[in-house]
């Protein structure tokens, strides 16, 4: 018997330690699946931008949030998962409190971020700020950085037109140009060209009644649901009569009417052609508004509404044709331009002008002023230089827009990259490239300069001419539209809504990020999330 006991007292495999060993293992192992589970819940949700938690979280309720739900559809459909999981879980390590939910998205926040610096290494970048309030009415700034990350290769800022990001005395933009002279300040170039409409929409009176006309026939048809429907029916009935449909992916969609916005960009153009497009309707319901309205105010609109507001020798003829072939197709009865044109209603005075000097002169060639002296208070000599030289890079027809002058003067602003004794040997290398790819079929069918740099990067032509490929780079780092951070801030408003709208700055910054650049996480493992999910605290054996 004594012998037995020694025999086994030297058998390290029925050891105390080696017991508790194995419990170990078999406790972290039950661990690491269950953080697993748990994470690739949380890849779905963050995905897709869908809150985590639930109103009732309890075992009793029938809806404990996207993520328990998910959770536990998963658990149901994968038995090795389902037997650590959950009920089978032990209470000290569930997995799936909220305090973890929040620390395995900030891990996976993180390890994106690793990858995208990683990725940009020390290239040269731009950066972009703007700010948005939130549904809970906090403002948030939204910081895009393209390229990274030494402070000194900043070579473009894109900010709003505010006095403490862009103005001339300690501004953000002043900031930095005192410590990066290359670091070009761009105003985005489509915020500046609706800043140009808006400010010709609101000063010329034509122009100015012409979409104070346009607001009130959106006035009209919008504020009431049996219009909107009437109009959908009257619209649909018009495009079965004239067999006006086409087949394809997108088309005859459902033409709605918007209102022109000064802070959004486009919007006049599109609510002009919507309106364009359903004319023939919307004058319909609008006849239909004059007889039957019981409001005598309506119908008096309606009226007003019925009447067709009338609208630099180049380009007149063309929108004049435009003009008459609208008016031919929507049976308008087209004005005689011959016709004395009176401003008022008095016809006593002589007119000295026709309709067709009225609206060539006073109309079209003055909104075309007005648009061009509007375009060169907002654009400054740099911004526009600078956009005239990116054109010239464009790979589009050939390389049609190629001009070595333009390129020469872009790096007339990039002194720290090409210095004055530079110069030659660039004006010399870009001729051999401009023959070299218009020479080369692979560069035949290229549309933007950020094809034309991966082509060169794939047919290593960036190593034979690096000038022209820095240039390239520098084009590419330039602001020229702050549509990124606009983007941000729509993901934002999407996570932070109204039935989401209790959350910490730091989630909402970790979802962002994770949601914003949901392809970077998608190549991240679990296990690498998970390493530095378990360095954040020390009580977690993983």
């Amino acid at each position: 018997m004594e012998i037995l006991k020694c025999q086994n007292l030297m058998n390290q495999r029925q050891s105390i330690t080696t017991t508790f060993d194995k419990q170990s293992d078999l406790v972290r192992t039950n661990q690491r699946i269950r953080l697993n589970a748990s994470l690739d819940c949380i890849r779905f949700l963050l995905r897709q931008g869908l809150p985590f938690r639930g109103h009732d979280e309890s075992e009793d309720s029938i809806n404990r949030g996207n993520f328990l739900e998910l959770l536990q559809f998963y658990v149901d459909r994968n038995d090795k998962v389902g037997r650590v999981v959950l009920k089978n879980a032990t209470k000290n390590s569930q997995m799936t409190s909220s305090s973890i939910q929040k620390d395995t998205v900030h891990a996976a926040a993180k390890e994106t971020t690793k990858v995208i610096v990683k990725d940009i290494g020390s290239e040269f970048f731009a950066i972009l700020v703007d700010e948005s309030r939130d549904v809970s009415c906090k403002e948030q700034m939204a910081l895009v950085l393209r390229m990274w990350i030494d402070p000194y290769k900043i070579r473009g800022q894109g900010y709003d037109g505010t006095s403490n990001m862009s103005g001339a005395f300690n501004s953000l933009k002043t900031l930095i140009l005192n410590e990066v002279i290359s670091a070009h300040f761009i105003h985005c170039f489509a915020h500046q060209l609706q800043l140009t409409l808006v400010f010709v929409a609101k000063n010329h009176p034509d122009i100015n009644d012409f979409f104070d006309l346009i607001s009130r026939l959106l006035t009209m048809i919008g504020s009431s649901y049996k219009r909107r429907d009437k109009l959908r029916e009257t619209q649909a009935t018009k495009v079965v009569e004239d067999c006006d449909i086409q087949s394809g992916t997108g088309l005859n969609q459902e033409v709605g009417i918007k209102r022109p916005c000064d802070t959004r960009w486009g919007s006049h153009f599109g609510s002009i052609l919507n309106i364009k497009r359903v004319y023939s309707s919307i004058c319909e319901v609008l006849e239909d508004v004059k007889v039957n309205s019981n409001c005598q105010d309506h119908g008096a609109e309606a009226r007003r509404l019925l009447k067709l507001n009338h609208m630099r020798e180049e380009g007149w003829e063309s929108f004049l044709k435009d003009v008459t072939l609208f008016c031919e197709k929507c049976d308008i009865e087209i004005l005689n331009m011959e016709v004395p044109y009176y401003s008022g209603t008095s016809r006593r005075k002589v007119s000295r002008i026709n309709y067709l000097h009225h609206y060539k002169v006073d109309v079209f060639i003055a909104v075309i002023d007005m648009q061009s002296q509007e375009l060169n208070n907002q654009f400054n000599e740099i911004n526009t230089s600078l956009l005239v030289s990116m054109a010239s890079l464009c790979p589009s027809k050939y390389f049609q827009a190629f001009n070595v002058d333009e390129l020469l003067k872009m790096a007339t602003f990039y002194s720290n990259e090409f210095p004055e004794h530079d110069l030659g040997a660039l004006r010399a290398s870009l001729q051999n490239y401009i023959v070299d790819v218009r020479g080369d079929k692979r560069f035949k069918n290229l549309k933007g300069i950020g094809n034309l740099a991966k082509m060169m990067v794939e047919t290593n032509k960036h190593t034979i001419y690096p000038m022209v490929y820095l240039l390239l780079k520098l084009a590419l780092t330039l602001p020229v539209a702050t549509s990124t951070v606009e983007r941000a801030f729509c993901g934002m408003k999407l996570i932070k809504n109204n039935l989401h709208n209790q959350m910490s700055d730091q989630f909402m910054n970790d979802f962002l990020v994770s949601y914003i650049e949901k392809d970077v996480l998608d190549s991240i493992s679990n296990d690498i999330i998970i390493d530095f999910f378990r360095k954040m605290s020390t009580r977690r054996e993983l």
